[in-house]
């Protein structure tokens, strides 16, 4: 499942590079990149509770193998119009809401089966390889993807994500996992309400979902403009935004490989918040960076601290879910963590052209700062997980 995931990976991430540079090249602004964003993630938000009782009620690998065909022939279609210079805006925005859409229905049946694969004692290691695999690809793809965009065209990009997705569903069709069902005779809203008491019952939970939606909406738009800045503050090329964007993926490597070797130990909650609080610094010093190679090192730096800071939320989440419940309590954490990166990126594109990208992105570092501080110092409930 592992590998499988990562080949399939390495391919979205080709698409996203090709398909973010293109659109910025259609138009030439940086609200059309967060809008491109925000509505390949809506329906991640929008439809999260359904798929959330899709995931503890039906067959995760079917749900899986469902979500892997629709974005594999998205991916195609892409493909095609390009390759036929027939592609509009307006296509790739339609494209992109219809791969959420599928993405919205598998990602927390994926979720979910992942504690079903290793000891419970082994799931913050396990989740923290499954970020490795994720920031691999987030490595590898654009390298690949800048290759090809500018050897071979955007066509190829997305033809070969297309290609991608059959790793992965023959992967899925190999593994053999066991997972309990709901089938309580419950209706798809009263399945809905369980999950949502589930939630609101548990007080660290409602706190923790609060922050990951924060930490999402704050941190995430800084990949999704690292095109802007490749482009208008560095002055640079296609080349130089594989380069910011691989640095970037290989500081999540390392910050996911961190985790996963410091084994089964108390404090996730105090790591996750620290993690936290050097994202923010790292924001604030990448916005500020007048030069590539220092913004590099931010990026690296920043790269190691949202993951850690990713990996010890959701661990914390998993662990305090049972496995009836996990569908629905993972697509309503799915909300807040996913849902936030693409709010975050569409107001961050509508301030950007006013205000200037750095002034944007630094100011979102230093209420993530503030936050890291009262959260750690002040309202202790998570650090203290």
């Amino acid at each position: 499942m592992w590998s499988g995931a990562c080949t399939s990976s390495v391919g979205t991430w080709m698409q996203k590079l090709a398909q973010s540079w293109l659109m910025l090249q259609l138009r030439g602004s940086a609200f059309w990149l967060g809008l491109d964003a925000f509505l390949g993630e809506l329906p991640v938000f929008s439809l999260a509770l359904f798929a959330g009782v899709a995931a503890d009620r039906f067959d995760r690998r079917r749900l899986l193998i469902a979500s892997q065909c629709v974005q594999m022939s998205c991916a195609f279609t892409l493909a095609v119009l390009f390759a036929t210079h027939t592609v509009a805006v307006w296509h790739i925005l339609v494209l992109s809401f219809c791969t959420g859409t599928a993405q919205a229905f598998g990602s927390p049946a994926y979720q979910s089966l992942i504690p079903a694969l290793v000891p419970r004692e082994q799931l913050p290691q396990a989740i923290a390889m499954n970020s490795v695999q994720f920031n691999l690809a987030r490595l590898l793809g654009p390298m690949f993807g800048g290759l090809a965009l500018s050897a071979l065209g955007a066509a190829w990009c997305f033809g070969l994500n297309g290609l991608s997705f059959v790793a992965v569903i023959v992967t899925l069709l190999m593994i053999s996992v066991r997972y309990d069902f709901v089938d309580k005779g419950e209706t798809v809203f009263e399945s809905m309400r369980d999950g949502l008491r589930f939630l609101r019952e548990r007080e660290n939970m409602v706190l923790l979902v609060g922050v990951s939606f924060l930490c999402t909406f704050l941190g995430i738009p800084i990949q999704t403009f690292l095109a802007v800045f490749a482009r208008d503050i560095y002055h640079g090329t296609a080349k130089t935004y594989t380069l910011l964007l691989s640095v970037q993926a290989l500081g999540a490597i390392c910050g996911a490989l961190v985790v996963a070797s410091r084994g089964r130990r108390r404090g996730l909650g105090r790591t996750a918040l620290l993690g936290l609080l050097a994202l923010s610094v790292c924001l604030v010093v990448f916005a500020a960076a007048k030069s590539l190679p220092l913004a590099c090192v931010a990026l690296f730096a920043g790269g190691m601290s949202l993951m850690t800071c990713f990996a010890m939320l959701s661990s914390i989440v998993q662990l305090m879910t049972p496995d009836v419940m996990r569908g629905r309590v993972m697509s309503i954490y799915n909300i807040a963590f996913r849902g936030g990166g693409p709010l975050g990126s569409l107001v961050a594109g509508a301030l950007i052209p006013r205000f200037g990208a750095p002034m944007v992105l630094g100011a979102n570092g230093v209420v993530l700062g503030v936050l890291a501080l009262y959260l750690l110092f002040v309202q202790r409930k998570i650090a203290t997980i």
